[in-house]
């Protein structure tokens, strides 16, 4: 069965969802000497979502069920930016005459009420779309950092895709805190 655009990018977004507190619960109990259960959480989550084959990781040993699970910590991390901007789309674009009461006379698309909600709208809109593709991203890297902890061949970019990506939402992080 061929997975369509529109449903990848919703899975990505449902995966991503739950990536930070699953991974958290299968790293303590993959440190605490249940790999095997720990890594049955995490592939589970992956079939159910994204519709992946099983991973299987050799003997269960804990150094890779740790990893796995650490790495989707770190993804997770990583995808709360994104997350945020979809809660935005909704808050600031799909709702703004709701949440903004006005005056309209500096917002993009005012004076009126109508014109600013339509803009803030229509801006969010591409946004909103970036940031699906990036959770969808962000759970295939997921999947494929499980598959090459478990042995299967994966790609040798892997490791520099993902420290660029952390470094990426690290800068972008700390240059929006600093406007705010």
């Amino acid at each position: 069965m061929t997975i369509t655009l529109p449903r990848r990018l919703g899975r990505g977004l449902i995966y991503c969802v739950v990536l930070i507190p699953l991974s958290t619960a299968a790293l303590f109990v993959a440190l605490g000497g249940r790999p095997i259960t720990a890594a049955g959480w995490l592939h589970a989550w992956q079939r159910r979502v994204l519709g992946a084959a099983p991973v299987a990781l050799p003997g269960g040993r804990v150094a890779a069920v740790a990893a796995d699970a650490a790495v989707g910590v770190l993804l997770g991390v990583l995808a709360v930016v994104p997350l945020g901007v979809q809660i935005l789309f909704i808050v600031r674009g799909v709702l703004y005459g709701f949440v903004d009461r006005g005056p309209y006379d500096t917002s993009w698309g005012g004076p009126s009420r109508a014109g600013a909600w339509a803009m803030h709208f229509l801006v969010s809109v591409p946004m909103a779309g970036a940031a699906l593709f990036a959770l969808a991203g962000l759970a295939a890297l997921h999947l494929t950092w499980s598959r090459r902890l478990a042995g299967q061949s994966g790609s040798r970019w892997l490791l520099p895709i993902t420290a660029l990506i952390s470094v990426a939402v690290a800068i972008f992080f700390v240059a929006w805190t600093r406007q705010i």
